[in-house]
């Protein structure tokens, strides 16, 4: 299966049959992107149109429009393009010019190819890992005793609820030695739950039996996300939440294909209540950063900009997965800034599979930026000379303010 999902569902959606997508299940590449070339079309005024169009021209030298009529001849001009020393991933990340980029990775990744990049000396690039708990928090995640029980081993922590926070802790620290700054978290619902220690110690041992019910699952994870946010206090971690998708939405596509392949949906998703019981124990503690992404439009105005216009903590995330289009940029910004203005958020920050998508993404939220702070100095809301250093601080300062880069 093609790893751009955004692709990928919008294929299927068009009639095109998961199968026929599937390259790990022996379907032919060229026959794909056949597939793709006759579908472009319908495509148009979607990001996938932009980004493709864009990765095409400006990285790969492709001014041709793709069609079904020149499928065939890009394809194998690409595929020669793509073996050439200057299109290796290396030479891209330095035409690029890629400041930081991170990975999401396993708790119990061991991380050496981070440190194999680190110790390289032909190497000058800054390459992270990001600490991604998913698996090990929830408990109605696949294989989730089976990850605990692996963690408690690789950590050796004893089975209590004190011993797993401590190994969380401990490959926190590992990931940290080779240079995390965050931890990336994805929840459907952002609640956060203050327990005392004898109930933890309760849940945590009704979630490994597997005989918690889905509201004690809730509270579990709830109070995993307060836990997270207890060890950024201690660590210096920024958390991250990316919350308000329903994952794998088609049960028969997850049965047949797997995750990630095209069936995540947005749900309707509130914060303020919801991260109440975290903020009123860190959101003013120095140094917490908690930058906090979401897929439902209607909380921007309403609880994040308010939530980032008063906690020193808070940031909003930049639009997100299936608001990360030109269109939605724009709503995003009049929705946020009036309250929170520019400088707390994240600036922009993409979050791709794709590798040849990073400069077309920040392209485009660049030019919606542009547009957006050209408007309020034409309305006479800001000077030019601001403008153009709330433009510079959007791809730089702010972010790595943000993310304590």
């Amino acid at each position: 299966m093609s790893p751009d999902h955004y692709v990928t569902r919008e294929l299927h959606a068009l009639g095109v049959p998961l199968q026929a997508l599937d390259t790990r299940r022996g379907a032919d590449p060229r026959e794909v992107w056949r597939i793709l070339a006759e579908q472009t079309h319908a495509f148009a005024g979607t990001a996938s149109s932009y980004w493709l169009r864009d990765e095409l021209a400006t990285v790969l030298g492709i001014e041709e429009e793709l069609t079904a009529a020149n499928a065939d001849e890009l394809f194998d001009v690409l595929s020669a393009r793509l073996r050439e020393p200057e299109y290796r991933p290396r030479a891209l990340f330095e035409r690029f010019d890629i400041s930081v980029l991170a990975t999401t990775d396993d708790p119990l990744d061991p991380l050496n190819a981070h440190r194999a990049l680190r110790e390289d000396p032909s190497f000058g690039g800054r390459v992270v890992p990001t600490f991604r708990p998913d698996a090990y928090i929830d408990p109605a995640a696949p294989s989730f005793r089976d990850n605990v029980e692996r963690l408690l081993a690789v950590t050796s922590c004893p089975a209590t609820f004190t011993g797993y926070l401590t190994a969380l802790r401990e490959r926190r620290e590992h990931f940290i030695r080779h240079g995390a700054v965050s931890v990336d978290v994805g929840v459907t619902d952002p609640t956060t739950l203050n327990l005392d220690a004898a109930e933890a110690g309760h849940l945590f041992q009704q979630v490994l039996a597997d005989s918690a019910t889905p509201a004690e699952q809730a509270a579990f994870r709830a109070h995993l996300l307060l836990q997270l946010g207890a060890m950024s206090v201690e660590d210096g971690l920024v958390l991250t939440v990316h919350a308000g998708v329903y994952r794998n939405h088609s049960t028969l596509t997850y049965e047949r294909f797997g995750p990630d392949t095209g069936h995540d949906i947005p749900v309707r998703t509130s914060f303020t209540r919801e991260l109440k019981p975290l903020l009123d124990r860190f959101g003013l503690e120095p140094g917490f950063h908690l930058v906090l992404f979401t897929v439902d439009e209607t909380t921007y105005s309403r609880e994040l900009a308010p939530l980032a216009g008063f906690y020193p903590s808070v940031y909003v995330g930049a639009p997100w997965w299936f608001l990360d289009a030109p269109d939605a940029i724009l709503r995003w910004r009049e929705a946020i800034t009036e309250t929170a203005g520019f400088y707390r958020t994240s600036g922009f920050v993409d979050d791709t599979r794709a590798f040849l998508s990073i400069p077309v993404r920040h392209d485009v939220a660049r030019r919606t930026d542009a547009a957006f702070l050209a408007r309020y100095v034409q309305q006479g809301r800001i000077s030019l000379a601001t403008a153009e250093r709330i433009a510079a601080d959007l791809v730089d300062t702010i972010p790595r303010t943000a993310f304590k880069l």
